[in-house]
């Protein structure tokens, strides 16, 4: 009962950060890529082209072209994805038509800088609606089976089926476009991940020394940051020892180097990204800083 209780209160949250993204990604078509006559990816591509051609309402064909693709939605992953996919849906299509207005304000004329900006705040857009658990319809729905089962990057799999659109609108309308519309996708595709992964830009490091107790000391003391042991044996000598891990940002990576080699310069250190990191310390105070505030 009480999960059920703080999934039901999280629930508005999640959809005002859908309807965010939705109307992101909505103002970004319309001030960027419509006016300058690209194409984004999905079936609200396929609604540009025809919008292009015949001047019909892009939200209105986005929402018809999903009809087809929340059935494989229901099917493939399930009714409680598929509710979302139908809200999400509908608010982004009725975001394209809303805004339909901004076609006639766009900021820029180059079309390199349309491409860039329009992938950017694309990607932004659609990065918050996958971070909210949510889609936009289309592709995404492709996407999220690809990474239900597949387990690629959504921000991938979705760049790979547009690319057939690409190819399609380069017939129609001219390589030079096409080309641009590439470079808005490709960009989209990359900040969606970048927003979907997090923005949070941490290390995972791993440190085996002679000398591990005092490096965790100072790394504890000086930077504020917990220090895990995991027992290691070596591979040759099978000595017995442990293994100290620690998280840092990425502004903390040259003290903490300086750290270890003061105390140990024949340390062997493991530097890994980190895409996100949750918990004590990065999205709450960590014990060692509060140990430190009460001492």
């Amino acid at each position: 009962m009480k999960l059920t209780a703080v999934i039901s209160k999280w629930q508005p949250l999640r959809h005002l950060g859908v309807v965010l993204g939705c109307t992101i990604a909505a103002c970004s078509i319309n001030l960027f890529i419509v006016p300058s006559h690209f194409l984004t990816g999905g079936v609200t591509g396929i609604a540009m082209i025809v919008y292009y051609l015949a001047e019909l309402p892009i939200g209105l064909q986005t929402f018809a072209y999903n009809i087809p693709l929340l059935i494989a939605s229901y099917k493939l992953l399930g009714k409680n994805y598929t509710i979302d996919v139908v809200i999400g849906t509908l608010i982004f299509s009725i975001c394209l038509d809303a805004t339909r207005f901004l076609n006639a304000y766009a900021p820029v004329e180059d079309l390199m800088l349309a491409s860039i900006y329009g992938g950017v705040f694309n990607g932004i857009g659609y990065g918050i609606v996958f971070r909210m658990n949510g889609s936009t319809g289309g592709f995404d729905i492709l996407g999220a089976i690809v990474k239900k089962y597949y387990s690629m990057n959504m921000g991938a799999a979705i760049f790979a089926f547009n690319c057939c659109i690409v190819a399609f609108a380069g017939f129609l309308f001219g390589i030079q476009l096409a080309m641009f519309t590439l470079i808005c996708m490709y960009v989209n595709s990359h900040i969606t991940d970048k927003v979907i992964a997090g923005l949070n830009r941490s290390k995972a490091v791993l440190i085996v020394s002679e000398n591990i107790e005092d490096i965790s000391e100072a790394i504890m003391y000086e930077l504020k940051r917990g220090v895990t042991y995991l027992h290691g044996q070596g591979g040759f000598s099978r000595n017995e020892r442990d293994v100290a891990m620690v998280v840092v940002s990425l502004t903390q990576m040259a003290k903490l180097k300086l750290i270890v080699y003061t105390l140990d310069k024949n340390a062997f250190m493991i530097i890994m990204s980190a895409n996100e990191v949750m918990g004590r310390g990065f999205t709450m105070p960590s014990k060692t800083e509060e140990f430190i505030a009460k001492h």
